[in-house]
C-alpha cells in the first residue's frame, strides 16, 4: 500500500491536488492511503518552500504547483516500482 500525503493549508490548489491524486489512484486501482497534512510544523519536516505538496512514501515528488493527473499517475507508478 502506498502512503500519500497532501501538504497544504486547505486552499483551492490543495483541494484540487487531493482530488486529482484520488482520481489517479482510482484509475490505477491501487491500494493507497491519502492523508492531508495541514499543520505548518508538520509540513516543515518535508522541506518544501510552497504548497501544495505531494509526498509518496515519505518522498516529496511535487511542491508549489498542481501536477496533472498524468504526472501524478507517473509518480504513483514509479513509487510502486520502488516498493
Amino acid at each position: 500500500m502506498l502512503n500519500i500525503k497532501i501538504l497544504g493549508s486547505g486552499c483551492a490548489n490543495c483541494k484540487k491536488l487531493e482530488a486529482l491524486t484520488q482520481q489517479a489512484v482510482d484509475q490505477l486501482s491501487i491500494d493507497a492511503q491519502i492523508t492531508k497534512v495541514t499543520e505548518y510544523a508538520d509540513m516543515l519536516t518535508y522541506n518544501i518552500m510552497s504548497t501544495p505538496g505531494l509526498v509518496i512514501n515519505e518522498k516529496v515528488v511535487s511542491s508549489g504547483r498542481v501536477p496533472s493527473t498524468a504526472e501524478i499517475t507517473t509518480f504513483l507508478t514509479n513509487a510502486l516500482m520502488e516498493v
